[in-house]
């Protein structure tokens, strides 16, 4: 019997169809083994003819909304390139996420992912249409943004009492310490076990590890308060030691 996320890919694909992709691919936790269900966000990347004319982009639009009310449809994330746009890093391309159309970059990151354990679930292989990332490009994208985003947003105190910056910022943290300082692509798993051998508070990184692979109760609001604070405290100085050795 097919696991709610098969069902939904196969739904996904077979509404696809009529504008014939040229290949579909997953990335990140999907496609690289770490996948939770019912946690772990679909991440996709759909290759189209083109060009994305605003008719096309209404039937993408259609289209994700009539998927709306299938099991998992929020966690559904696709990028939409074309064979002439894929070749810049730095282009921002159609998405749908968070239940809206917008447009953001298909980073370095994700294209090396789709490089070494892309997933195809539909056409060409990504080798045959991404050209490869180089070592240097990539270490310089994680390290800047480690650099231009996660540490700025260490300045908003309210925002890392939530579970997913959290999260997000010790797992990203972990895996760009590694992929700056050996060219290479982690888990999110990996960078749990990695972190506190880089010194992440311990307690912080059992919180984070019990709400991903486990059963974790919701923080009250006395501990959100104090992860947040020793996350602060870590990841500021932590940030500006890796941007010291390797920006």
């Amino acid at each position: 019997m097919p696991t709610p996320t098969d069902a939904l890919l196969d739904r996904f694909l077979t509404a696809l169809g009529p504008l014939e992709p040229v290949a579909v691919w997953a990335h990140g936790s999907l496609a690289g083994g770490d996948y939770q269900e019912g946690r772990s966000d679909l991440d996709l990347i759909a290759v189209l003819p083109g060009p994305l004319a605003p008719r096309t982009l209404w039937r993408l639009a259609t289209l994700h909304a009539r998927l709306r009310t299938a099991p998992l449809a929020p966690l559904l994330h696709c990028s939409y390139l074309t064979p002439q746009t894929l070749d810049d890093p730095a282009r921002r391309h159609m998405t749908w996420a968070h239940e809206e159309l917008f447009r953001r970059p298909v980073t370095p990151v994700t294209r090396r992912e789709l490089h070494v354990f892309g997933r195809v679930l539909h056409g060409e292989a990504p080798a045959a249409l991404l050209p490869p990332v180089p070592e240097r490009e990539l270490a310089a994208f994680v390290v800047a943004d480690q650099r231009d985003f996660w540490r700025p947003a260490l300045a908003d105190e309210r925002r890392w009492t939530r579970d997913v910056w959290v999260d997000l910022g010790l797992i990203t943290f972990a895996r760009a310490s590694v992929t700056a300082r050996e060219g290479r692509l982690i888990s999110k798993r990996e960078a749990l076990e990695l972190l506190p051998g880089l010194g992440a508070p311990a307690e912080v990184v059992a919180d984070v590890h019990g709400r991903r692979y486990g059963r974790a109760a919701p923080a009250s609001d006395v501990w959100a308060a104090r992860r947040a604070a020793l996350t602060r405290a870590y990841l500021g100085p932590a940030i500006d030691a890796l941007v010291a050795s390797y920006g």
